[in-house]
């Protein structure tokens, strides 16, 4: 039997990324269906998310915060704070937010692949 999949649309304007995050990876998931099962299905929805580059933060994170990623060379250890990678690319902040939010296992790319970032909603004049 196969589920109908729901597609849900979030506006990410003015919001918390941490916050936002954990609203993603529950939709994601599924755990907000009555037919949840934490193993082997995947049960959640398509999740659309625009205006990526209005996210907010608070405190100090904007100077402190540091993602990390290494080549798997010696001393390939590469080191960027969260600024930087805002300015690059806001819709990588939230996409490594929320895939740290989801459970390691097989299922976690195939929940990856039904998250749409945007960066600006396509209907705004600005």
């Amino acid at each position: 039997m196969q589920q109908q999949r729901k597609t849900y649309t979030i506006d990410a304007s003015g919001k918390v990324l941490g916050r936002l995050a954990v609203e993603i990876a529950v939709l994601l998931r599924g755990k907000n269906m009555p037919s949840f099962s934490p193993h082997n299905i995947d049960s959640g929805g398509e999740v659309i998310v625009i205006n990526t580059s209005k996210i907010k933060i608070t405190g100090r994170k904007a100077e402190l915060k540091k993602y990390y990623h290494h080549s798997s060379y010696h001393g390939g250890l590469k080191e960027i704070n969260y600024r930087n990678l805002f300015a690059k690319d806001s819709s990588e902040v939230l996409r490594r937010a929320v895939y740290g939010m989801l459970p390691r296992n097989k299922l976690r790319a195939k929940m990856m692949k039904k998250l749409k970032l945007f960066k600006k909603n396509k209907y705004d004049k600005n």
